[in-house]
Order: C-alpha cells, then structure tokens, then sequence
C-alpha cells in the first residue's frame, strides 16, 4: 500500500531541505512532488529560460542547474501557471496533475488539481490559501512501511501545523479559498505538529 504524506513549509528553503534529506535516506524523485510561489526560485528560473532563448539544446533547461540541486528532485522543477495564482514552480505527479488544471483538464484552478492529487477538499482550501501566500508544499507517495521515516524527516525541517494555520485565517476573517482575493503574508507558527496522512 501507498501513503500519501504532505506537508507546508513557510519558506522555500525548509522545503528543499526536506526534499534532500528525503532523497538522501533512499526516497526516489519519483515519489517526490513540490509546488510553490517563491518569487526568487521563480526570476531565476525566468532567468535560466531567458539566457538558454535560441538553443535549442538548452530546451530542456530546469532550475536545478540555477539551485544547484544536482540531479535530484529539484533539478527537475519547471514552471505552471494557475490561474488566480501566476507562475508555481513545481515538480512531480503534482506538478503534473496541476499542469492538467492549468490547460482546463482538470477543473477548478489550484484547488481542483489539489482534490484531484488526493487532498481532501478542506485541507486542499487550506493548502491553496497558503500556497497562494508563499508557503511550499511538499508530497509524497512512499510505501507504507517506509511512511514512519519519511514522516520523521519532513517534521525535522518545521513544516505548518495546518489546523493551527487554518484558525489563524479564520481568525483574520478568511472564510475559504478565493483565488481572486488579494494575497497576504504568510504568518509563521512556529509548530511542527505532525499533519494526518491521506492513505
């Protein structure tokens, strides 16, 4: 059996962290998914694109080689544009399944490519919200025996405590996931409290 972990992170970094340790303790890039807003992972990436403009060799280019992510995960990262949202760097079965939600294969924006990953509609509104405010979210699909692990490994790099999360948008009047509203800053908690898995 396959479990699905996933987990927030307030800053792009925590989750590239998290992504190396897993890769590092045997997780393969294919297991792996990431999407986020980062501004900077985005320019370089544009900047990357833009210099390799007319070769054609360098068609293929991904913002691994700018990160210097190696041949891991990151070094696959490309870019989706959301509607409501802009650019996502994202890599991975996610990143596929919001490319669908981009081209209007799969409906209803972020949100729809989030439920059709596997996330449960209320914690995909709230994964959305936070995406849509900075936050990176990071995936994956392991088998259930090695799930124990890479739990472990994500809680090492501090990721959101999304029921916490939840009741601070509340708290600041947020009543669900509009991808037309206007962005505010991610607010850090400061917990690692462990997510429930989605089997």
């Amino acid at each position: 059996m396959t479990v699905t972990i996933t987990h927030v992170y307030d800053t792009y970094e925590s989750a590239e962290s998290a992504i190396r340790e897993l890769e590092a303790a045997g997780f393969h890039r294919d297991e792996i998914s990431i999407i986020g807003t980062n501004a900077k992972a985005v320019e370089d990436f544009r900047a990357m694109e833009e210099k390799a403009e007319g070769d054609a060799a360098a068609t293929g280019a991904t913002l691994g080689g700018v990160a210097g992510a190696g041949a891991g995960m990151l070094a696959s990262l490309g870019l989706v544009a959301i509607p409501g949202i802009g650019p996502l760097v994202a890599a991975g079965v996610l990143a596929t399944t919001l490319a669908g939600a981009a081209t209007g294969a799969v409906a209803g924006g972020l949100l729809g490519g989030l439920v059709a990953y596997g996330i449960t509609e209320d914690e995909a509104e709230v994964y959305a919200e936070s995406l849509k405010r900075g936050g990176t979210l990071v995936s994956l699909r392991a088998a259930e025996d090695k799930a124990d692990e890479a739990e472990r490994i994500m809680l090492r790099h501090r990721p959101v405590d999304m029921e916490v999360r939840a009741d601070q948008y509340r708290a600041d009047g947020w009543q669900g996931y509009d991808p037309e509203a206007p962005a505010f800053p991610q607010k850090e908690s400061g917990t690692g409290r462990q997510q429930p898995r989605a089997m």
